[in-house]
């Protein structure tokens, strides 16, 4: 019964990682110009913008996710670093999923450091928010429930 809880609190931490990823990434590519929030943007366009960059973003990250979850299940890795480290490693390989490599001089094609760095962030960012509530107790429901105190002896 504890493991089907813990996939319910895996699903959600993902799909929580994947949203506020596809925010960062969306807000720092689609409006760079942008130092404060105004009111000027069209709400309708911008729910358009972040159900497509969820879909894109939750889609290219999920095999990276789901391999960083069964590794820190399975050895019940809990720290917030290594989170952050995996979801930067995500970040990166999923932008490096969308340059073109040239396989003759073994190099990507067109890196734009900013987009580079945009994406590594939003997976540092995805992955402290999948920590916040699923990764702070990875591997938790294997450990048994505490044995009951004995009981008193009889009186005589």
């Amino acid at each position: 019964m504890a493991l089907i809880g813990r996939l319910f609190a895996v699903f959600f931490g993902f799909i929580a990682a994947c949203l506020i990823a596809s925010i960062v990434v969306l807000w720092a590519i689609f409006f760079p110009e942008m130092s404060e929030v105004s009111l000027d943007v069209d709400q309708g366009a911008i729910n358009m913008v972040l159900g497509f960059g969820f879909v894109l973003v939750s889609g290219f990250a999920l095999l990276p996710a789901l391999i960083v979850a069964l590794i820190t299940e399975a050895f019940s890795i809990r720290h917030i670093l290594a989170y952050a480290v995996a979801g930067g490693l995500a970040g990166l390989f999923c932008y490096l999923g969308f340059i073109p490599f040239d396989t003759v001089n073994m190099t990507f094609n067109g890196i734009v450091r900013r987009h580079l760095e945009v994406m590594v962030g939003a997976g540092i960012l995805g992955g402290v928010v999948y920590w916040m509530i699923a990764g702070r107790n990875a591997g938790a429901w294997r450990t048994l429930p505490p044995a009951p105190p004995p009981m008193p002896p009889l009186p005589r």
